[in-house]
């Protein structure tokens, strides 16, 4: 069975609470929900990880490596300035898809570059939790 990890980056585990103007009502336990139902519709295993700190992201993606098939990456605020998981991305031997719940695209001047988004399959975002379904389904259609 395909296995897919569903990493967040810094602050998505306060969705509801933080602007939801900008990324919606919706929990971080409703994405979750959300991812669930999609890998159990697409017929995948789905683990879902929440972190705050760089370093980590860094050693969870080196660590996927070897137990998944593919994953679907929120590295929030990261994707603007890190080269780390830039690196980090390059080095693994699996796709990842970035996806974001807010149009990066349209918003401040520095979201708008992205470091990240270059070693990925592909980027979904400005769908809020369908962000992370579109992505889902995209990597899946990558990987097969």
């Amino acid at each position: 069975m395909m296995k897919i990890l569903v990493l967040n980056g810094p602050n998505i585990n306060l969705l509801g609470k933080r602007e939801p103007e900008i990324y919606g009502n919706n929990s971080y336990k409703a994405l979750c929900e959300a991812v669930e139902k999609e890998a159990k519709a697409l017929g995948v295993a789905v683990d879902i990880v929440q972190n705050n700190s760089e370093g980590e992201l860094v050693t969870i993606l080196q660590q996927a490596d070897d137990v998944y098939d593919g994953v679907v990456f929120n590295p929030a605020a990261y994707t603007h300035y890190s080269i780390a998981l830039l690196d980090t991305i390059k080095a693994i031997g699996i796709p990842v898809m970035e996806v974001h719940l807010s149009d990066i695209h349209k918003r401040e001047d520095f979201r708008r570059h992205t470091v990240t988004t270059a070693a990925c399959v592909g980027q979904v975002c400005g769908l809020g939790i369908d962000s992370y379904i579109v992505g889902m389904r995209k990597l899946y259609d990558y990987i097969f």
